[in-house]
């Protein structure tokens, strides 16, 4: 069974308990304030296993499931038997520094609650993009475009709905995550960012 599937299968036990045990969900939601004045800071972790109800949860998870087991492939034809560690290191990390903004800004705000792996999944998303950033993604099967376009698009829409707080979204997560996912990636394999580059120059070759 793969790592993305381990992941897939625990975040929707954990959400779909928590949907019925209000305490429970309580206890786990990234809270900024209780983390920051008591301590809480299994709470950074915690929350990417919860989501604010069944679509947010599917959304999350098939979008996880679409790019999370061809990420952690790349993972391990790149790095062998480390590579499962690494994609680990990426999810888990992505879940902790995307959430550090969000922290720095609402922990006086006692009302600032949020649930939800969309970091971790911006991260996966962007790695994979680094790995492959001309493979055709395409939106409600319909609109389709290199995966490298998507990208652009996808951090400065984040980047500017973060600025406005407009929603109920954490759009600070979504930009954290992307770029973690892209500089995690560039890191922890060098020679990607070079094969990064050749793809995109031999469009105009």
């Amino acid at each position: 069974m793969s790592i993305t599937l381990i992941i897939i299968l625990a975040t929707g036990i954990v959400s779909a308990i928590a949907f019925k045990n209000r305490e429970l969900f309580q206890k786990l939601e990234f809270t900024p304030y209780v983390v920051f004045h008591q301590k809480e800071y299994f709470r950074f972790f915690t929350h990417a296993l919860l989501h604010a109800d069944w679509m947010h949860l599917l959304i999350n998870m098939l979008v996880l499931w679409f790019f999370g087991e061809t990420t952690e492939y790349y993972f391990q034809a790149y790095l062998g038997a480390k590579g499962i560690f690494y994609f680990i290191l990426l999810y888990v990390g992505s879940v902790i520094f995307a959430s550090l903004p969000t922290f720095n800004k609402h922990k006086e705000n006692y009302t600032y609650r949020s649930v939800g792996a969309s970091g971790a999944v911006s991260a996966i998303v962007m790695s994979s993009v680094i790995f492959n950033p001309l493979n055709s993604i395409c939106l409600y099967g319909l609109i389709c475009f290199p995966g490298i376009i998507w990208a652009i698009i996808y951090l400065v829409y984040s980047f500017q709905m973060a600025k406005k707080s407009s929603d109920n979204i954490n759009h600070d997560a979504h930009f954290w995550g992307a770029v973690f996912g892209i500089v995690f990636t560039i890191v922890a394999i060098p020679s990607t960012l070079m094969n990064f580059i050749n793809q995109l120059l031999s469009v105009f070759s």
